[in-house]
């Protein structure tokens, strides 16, 4: 079952995790990589890397006795379409305000645009 959009913003809740997230762009990596790229122990790395993979927003991958971490393209899609909705609410409202605000705004000849419009309607 894949993770919830609460799930997912819980782990990005917490900087260290969007860094390690941020470190994970560039590609695959093990847990002592980004150890030493960040500022933090590697106990506490794989700790953050447990809350990531559990929120299915990184895959684990064993290569040898490495463990290697990659982004999970797939896991941010639960918050994505969690932020979808807001978006397009926003972009619903913005173009209504749009519309109302031309509709109440006046030309130089002193129509009004919703007059305008009425102007157009008649034959």
């Amino acid at each position: 079952m894949p993770a919830s959009a609460a799930t997912v913003l819980d782990a990005l809740g917490d900087a260290r995790r969007r860094n390690i997230l941020d470190c994970l762009l560039d590609g695959p990596l093990a847990v002592g990589v980004l150890a030493e790229r960040l500022p933090i122990s590697r106990p506490a790395v794989s700790q953050h890397l447990r809350v990531l993979k559990e929120a299915e927003l990184v895959i684990e991958a064993v290569a040898g006795t490495r463990h290697l971490y990659r982004i999970n393209p797939a896991g941010f899609e639960a918050v994505r379409g969690y932020f979808e909705q807001f978006w397009t609410s926003a972009l619903d409202n913005f173009a209504a305000l749009a519309r109302a605000e031309a509709a109440t705004r006046t030309s130089p000849d002193g129509v009004s645009g919703s007059e305008r419009e009425e102007q157009r309607d008649e034959p």
